[in-house]
């Protein structure tokens, strides 16, 4: 020992450890995410392994984990000592009749994404891996924060909306969605052909319903479809597409929707596309996540899974 009490440090730069039950719970937290998943893991409190890497950080003197609203984020001295330790403790797991690696399947696999995605398409697609054992943690949220979860650990897939820039983030391709301009059928009745007659103008006494104050999905229509300016605020804002849909059904007014998100509503004809351009705005999402094979093997079966179901999206 050091005349502070801590051990010598190794040519790694990390302090040597002897307690195989302080780095196995080190092991399940760093590829659980969070301490309380570790310990359903271990079968130990979550107070339990909260002391255990408390005891482990005082002993290598380096901080392993940064502690995030939900979950934890690894430090790059945890990934170092994970690559140097996780071998050896499967490895000693299987020789004594304790895989942990049997139990692996165990860690939740944390996925975020739109909401309205994630319910309509997402969730379904993944149901049969819930019936399977597989135990999913699905948050929704915007796609800028939830990118930059990922990069912090607290996420191991995000269903985006764009492709991420910069090379810490790998993303495929998921799905198209098309854009569609819609309302009751009660509007669609009241402007006959106006539309096509006097342009996006004929729109202009009809209540827009939008997703956000700044109406970014029928901005980007009007500035695909129309080569304009959209000009009219919004009447109804709903930061949900699907309280969107819902007020549009309604009657509340017009409004611009992915189509996967309204394709019962048309096909019943609860609903009225107000036009049909030759090129509608196309959107592609994608599957990202950080570079490297995840250590939760279920990670891999949940994104192969979506990547094969978004082609039929």
């Amino acid at each position: 020992m050091n005349s502070d009490g801590t051990a010598p440090v190794s040519p790694s730069g990390i302090a040597p450890v002897s307690d195989l039950n302080l780095l196995r719970t080190f092991l399940a937290v760093y590829r659980s995410g969070s301490f309380t998943a570790a310990a359903g893991l271990l079968g130990l409190s979550q107070p339990t392994v909260t002391a255990q890497i408390r005891s482990l950080e005082r002993q290598t003197g380096r901080e392993l984990f940064a502690r995030l609203p939900r979950g934890v984020a690894p430090t790059p001295v945890a990934h170092d000592l994970a690559a140097r330790v996780a071998t050896p403790l499967d490895a000693l797991a299987a020789a004594t009749g304790h895989d942990d690696a049997r139990d692996e399947r165990a860690a939740p696999v944390h996925l975020a994404g739109p909401a309205e995605l994630l319910c309509i398409r997402v969730m379904p697609a993944l149901a049969p891996l819930a019936a399977e054992g597989v135990r999913l943690r699905v948050a929704p949220g915007l796609t800028e924060p939830l990118l930059d979860e990922l990069r912090a650990g607290r996420h191991d897939l995000v269903v985006a909306t764009f492709r991420p820039r910069g090379r810490t983030l790998v993303a495929v391709p998921l799905m198209d969605e098309e854009f569609v301009l819609v309302a009751a059928p009660v509007w669609a009745d009241r402007l006959g052909e106006r539309l096509t007659g006097e342009g996006p103008s004929a729109l202009h006494a009809v209540p827009l319903v939008a997703y956000a104050e700044d109406v970014p999905i029928a901005r980007r229509y009007w500035r695909h479809v129309f080569g304009a300016r959209l000009s009219c605020p919004a009447a109804v804002t709903v930061p949900d597409l699907r309280g969107v849909l819902a007020a549009v059904v309604a009657g509340a007014g017009f409004t611009v929707l992915p189509r996967y998100l309204c394709e019962a509503e048309l096909a019943s004809g609860a609903l009225a596309l107000l036009h049909e351009p030759e090129e509608p705005p196309i959107n592609t999402g994608y599957l990202v996540q950080r570079p490297g094979r995840p250590d939760n093997p279920d990670v891999v079966r949940v994104r192969d899974l979506l990547v094969d179901a978004g082609r039929s999206w």
